[in-house]
């Protein structure tokens, strides 16, 4: 076996990393271990340093020593001290409120100061709820803190959700397009930061044995499936008015849908990547609500047990209504309008409180002709996969037909596994390292741009007007740790096939 090529990763320009929400779970929970991390294999500039702005003033080394604390606590490896006190030793923080422009100007005397010292570049952050990324970018832009030139850079990192619909998407983007260029832009989406999900384009387009058959003659139909064994917990308040589908659809699972069904791009750069992307979105049917209606499934769960664990209604959840008809798991039909998949139609489904945890897009290739085998019994002939697991096991599993040792012709089916802990010796990651470390260098491969946020928009939004307009009325239940409700079998059991179980390995 050949020993895999490397290139050594180019180390990033000095710059200054700004967290918005420095004090928030997600700045804890994600970016510092992932920025300890990226330190740790050596990918942090030398000239670097971390600014935290929030609303309200901060002592640098309270701060310190509290995100110091979380990192030993969410590390996703033994924590080096030294390492550890390097990244957190260049801590400082400002105070800046988006309701005060004063406080922007602030914010640009002390990055000022930071370029004195040689650090020019400046990375902004927005670990913040989504009402705040309008306004932090305005006054960013009134302060001039997004004006770059060819002596130093400016980006702008922002998280989903980005946008509730297609309208506050294009509204979003119009106005961000404004204060700042396409290319300063990443929507960042961490399923993108997943190994897996990235080596869906090395499989796909750099082995001669996938691509050919990865099409309308050959694949039956594909399956997307994103499913979590946690319930909504202490985010009543804010999953009630958001929803499985606008949670998880256009973001997340379109991601998936995109690199398994885009054309090859000309050249393994941003643009072409990301131009291919936008181009099989765009080409994703966009139904009416009556078709809305007849191609999905919408559903809430009831209480039930997840391994020991008891889950109640999703009702009774702290901050949600009483009466809500808000869904906790969504399942589409989706169909593709161009040559390569013309006739195939896409399952995608995603849920709260189910049997277990997984991600994994799963193509189902067409029967082959089972005359000659007419006097065994084919019924029993396993289904032909190609399976792609991101979660919990990242790896690829291929199942398809062998005969069973014996003087008899006896068929059954088989799995072919790679997993990638047993071939590859990766240390632990939050999969924001990829991420970030992009948005240092400058490659927004892996980031949506304008107009694929839309299309995706462009997408959901028959489905989310035919649901409000439905109310209560055609809502499904289903019990927590089960595989969904009962109507989503019905959705794709109607074309004579059946979803993947998800029943934990």
């Amino acid at each position: 076996m050949n020993s895999a090529a490397t290139t050594k990763p180019k180390v990033p320009d000095s710059c200054c990393f700004v967290i918005f929400g420095i004090t928030g779970d997600l700045t804890h929970r994600l970016v510092i271990p992932a920025l300890y991390n990226l330190a740790e294999s050596g990918l942090l500039p030398e000239e670097f340093c971390i600014v935290g702005v929030a609303r309200n003033e901060l002592d640098s080394q309270a701060l310190s020593a509290d995100l110091m604390k979380s990192l030993h606590r969410f590390a996703t490896r033994p924590v080096n001290k030294a390492i550890a006190d390097k990244l957190l030793g260049c801590l400082t923080t400002v105070q800046a409120d988006a309701s005060d422009p004063a406080s922007f100007t602030h914010l640009k005397n002390h990055l000022d100061g930071l370029a004195q010292d040689g650090i020019t570049n400046a990375l902004f952050y927005l670990a913040v709820p989504p009402t705040a990324f309008k306004p932090i970018c305005i006054g960013l832009g009134r302060a001039g803190l997004l004006k770059q030139d060819n002596t130093h850079w400016r980006r702008l990192v922002i998280e989903k959700p980005f946008g509730t619909d297609l309208e506050s998407a294009r509204t979003l983007n119009r106005d961000l397009l404004k204060i700042a260029s396409e290319h300063q832009i990443y929507r960042i989406d961490h399923y993108l930061g997943k190994e897996t999900v990235q080596n869906i384009l090395v499989l796909r387009f750099a082995n001669g044995m996938f691509e050919p058959i990865w099409n309308r003659n050959h694949v039956d139909h594909v399956q997307i499936t994103v499913s979590e064994t946690l319930d909504v917990g202490r985010r009543g308040s804010f999953y009630d008015a958001t929803g499985a589908l606008r949670d998880m659809v256009p973001n997340h699972l379109f991601q998936l849908l995109s690199l398994v069904a885009m054309e090859p791009p000309s050249r393994f750069d941003a643009h072409s990547v990301r131009s291919e992307k936008s181009n099989v979105l765009n080409a994703v049917q966009v139904q009416t609500e009556e078709e809305a209606l007849r191609n999905s499934v919408r559903g809430q769960y009831l209480g039930g047990t997840i391994g020991e664990r008891a889950v109640s209604d999703y009702r009774k959840t702290d901050k949600v209504s009483p009466q809500s008809v808000t869904e906790t798991y969504a399942a589409l039909k989706l169909t593709i309008d161009n040559w390569r998949w013309a006739g195939v139609p896409f399952y995608l489904r995603t849920g709260k409180s189910l049997t277990a945890k997984r991600t994994e897009v799963a193509v189902r290739f067409k029967d082959a002709p089972l005359s000659m085998f007419r006097a065994t019994e084919v019924e029993r002939l396993s289904q032909n996969y190609f399976v792609i697991g991101v979660e919990p096991n990242e790896g690829v599993t291929l199942q398809f037909n062998t005969k069973v040792p014996g003087p008899s012709v006896t068929v059954d089916g088989v799995e072919m596994k790679f997993r990638y802990k047993d071939h590859f010796k990766a240390a632990p990651s939050t999969g924001y390292e990829t991420l970030i470390y992009d948005c240092m260098i400058g490659d927004n491969i892996l980031f949506q741009r304008a107009d694929s946020v839309e299309a995706g928009w462009r997408i959901v939004q028959p489905f989310i007007e035919a649901w409000k307009k439905a109310g209560g009325h055609g809502l499904a239940m289903y019990k927590a740790g089960s595989e969904g409700p009962k109507e989503a079998n019905d959705l794709i059991g109607r074309d004579g096939r059946r979803w993947r179980s998800i029943e934990p390995a």
